[in-house]
């Protein structure tokens, strides 16, 4: 199988179990991975045999910035769903990243990585 990544998607949610975060928002990361067959798209060079990334890009950040849900494991499974719509994709593999996490210990970033593939 071949892959299509996006990595570093920046969008601003507000996300999260508390009220802060839901009223304040914050910025999360998303990197993605996309699952396909891409032979056909480079024998043509032809777009439409393959996974748009713009538009894939494109509906992520509008996940992001759309509905709050409390978890990242839920953020991360809406992109999943969102990405295997696309004909083509057969897997994906998104990774959620929340570098603002309330969290009251030094760290560096929280991640959920989450793999989806049609049934």
């Amino acid at each position: 199988m071949d892959r299509v990544a996006l990595r570093g998607l920046k969008a601003r949610g507000h996300h999260g179990v508390f009220q802060k975060e839901r009223e304040e928002g914050q910025p999360f990361i998303v990197d993605l991975s996309l699952g396909l067959d891409t032979r056909s798209a480079a024998a043509d060079d032809d777009l439409t045999k393959t996974v748009h990334y713009g538009i894939v890009a494109e509906e992520v950040v509008a996940i992001v910035e759309g509905e709050p849900v409390d978890l990242i494991e839920t953020l991360a499974e809406r992109i999943a769903q969102a990405c295997l719509k696309h004909e083509g994709v057969r897997e994906v593999e998104v990774c959620v990243h929340k570098p603002d996490a309330p969290i009251t210990v030094p760290f560096d970033d929280v991640t959920v990585t989450i793999t989806r593939s049609r049934a």
